[in-house]
This record gives structure tokens, C-alpha cells and sequence, in this order.
């Protein structure tokens, strides 16, 4: 495992304000503004299970990463958090730099905020526009005034799991959904941009077991977590995953 913090002085890390990479590990995580700092040490914790090699990045080194060091990785994954201080942490060329990167063959995985920021928002806010023009909105369990639940999530051909979900979004509006919430909306979506592979989750399947202390739970958190490993090997691999038919 490779853990690089981007974003610290120029003194200290030189690459991270040239925005070079400092490492060649394949896997750059989102370690900047708006990042949940629970949700990275959470998404860590899978990578290093895993013996992925990964680097952490902030929103300085982000942004000002050239497009050709952004392609050398294989793949982001932007996590949970606050999307709009992550998407006003971008400038417009910082993000059109990582769209590039993407389309040209990077990989993402957004989790929550993550999916939200692959979407598109007009001014003052800022997405990846990830997705074709698609922009998100919140699940329908938002609007009841719920915040945070315990979601049953179905999957083609595989038992449903219990996913904890936090303020994250239904994502019917782009890719072939791979989960979905009980009002059979998209919770997890997948589809190429470009020649990148994108994978999109509403729900938090990397949720460690302490997330659920008052919520009710059918699925077992190692369970949830293998899946999180999934998501994270189909986003890094371009490996597509059974998929719900566009009529069922």
C-alpha cells in the first residue's frame, strides 16, 4: 500500500503542488474538501484489505493535476461528503482535466457525494459531468424528512442487500442500474464515458459496522464490504457487472 497525502506544502511534497504523481500506485482516493473524513479512512481500510496500492489526493493536487498524470492512474474514487465544497474546490479546468482523463480511459467510482459530483450542475456549483448531461437528485426518502436508513437494495440475479444510505442520490437519469432502491429507482449505476469505466452508488456499501449503531440491518456488514470490493474491482478493471433489463 502507497499513501501519499497530496496538498501539504510545496517544503514538504513538491509533486503534490506540481501535480505530479508520487507514486505509480494505479489508485487515487479523494482526500480533499467536502471528503467525508470517516468515508476515506472507511474506503481505505477495503484497499488496503485488498493490497490495492492507492495514493490519497486534496483538492489543490487534484485540480491542478495535468490531464496526462490523471491518465497514467487507472482509477478516482470520490467518496461521501459534501458535493458542493467538493465541486467548488474544482475550477473549471481542473474538472474538465479529470473529465478528459476519464473519457480517455480513467476509471471512477463515486460513492454518495462522489456520484453526485459525476453529474452535471450548472453555476455556482460544479460536477464532473461525468454522465452525459445527467444530473442527480436526492432518493425519494429525502423528502419524507429521512436522513440516514438502513435501504433494502436489489440486484439482478443475487439476494437484495441492506445498504446504509445517507442523504445519497437515485441515479435513474444515466448508465444501466446494477442496484435498486425499493421504489425501483437506480441506487448503483455503471456505463462508459469515453473510453473510462464509472461506476455510481447512492448507498454506502463500504459502511464499517459502527455507521449502523441505531439502525436495523438484514445484510451482515462483511457482506455490504465484499460488495464494496466488487464496485471497486469493476471501476478499476472496466469489468461490467449483471445489470437490470431496460424493461424490467
Amino acid at each position: 500500500m502507497t499513501r501519499v497525502l497530496f496538498g501539504v506544502s510545496c517544503v514538504l511534497v513538491l509533486a503534490a503542488c506540481s501535480g505530479a504523481p508520487a507514486s505509480d500506485a494505479p489508485i487515487l482516493l479523494y482526500d480533499g474538501d467536502g471528503a467525508s473524513d470517516g468515508d476515506v479512512r472507511a474506503i481505505e481500510a477495503l484497499l488496503d484489505r485488498e493490497h490495492l496500492r492507492y495514493d490519497t489526493v486534496g483538492s489543490a493536487a487534484l485540480d491542478a493535476m495535468p490531464e496526462p498524470r490523471l491518465r497514467a492512474r487507472r482509477l478516482l474514487i470520490v467518496g461521501g461528503g459534501d458535493f458542493t465544497a467538493m465541486g467548488r474546490s474544482l475550477s473549471d479546468d481542473g474538472a474538465a482535466r479529470i473529465r478528459g482523463a476519464v473519457e480517455a480511459g480513467l476509471g471512477y467510482l463515486g460513492i454518495c457525494a462522489g456520484a453526485f459530483l459525476a453529474g452535471h450542475f450548472p453555476s455556482p456549483y460544479r460536477g464532473l459531468d461525468l454522465a452525459s448531461g445527467a444530473q442527480f437528485h436526492f432518493f425519494a426518502a429525502e423528502s419524507r424528512g429521512v436522513r440516514r436508513d438502513a435501504v433494502p437494495i436489489s440486484r439482478p440475479g443475487a439476494p437484495p442487500l441492506d445498504q446504509y444510505w445517507e442523504d445519497g442520490p437515485e441515479l435513474s437519469a444515466w448508465g444501466a442500474p446494477i442496484g435498486r432502491y425499493p421504489d425501483g429507482t437506480a441506487a448503483i449505476v455503471q456505463g462508459a464515458s469515453g473510453r473510462g469505466w464509472v461506476v455510481l452508488s447512492g448507498v454506502h456499501p463500504e459502511a464499517p459496522a459502527s455507521w449502523r449503531h441505531d439502525l436495523a440491518f438484514a445484510t451482515p456488514t462483511a457482506d455490504d464490504e465484499a460488495y464494496a470490493i466488487t464496485l471497486i474491482h469493476a471501476a478499476l478493471d472496466h469489468r461490467e457487472l449483471p445489470a437490470f433489463r431496460a424493461d424490467h
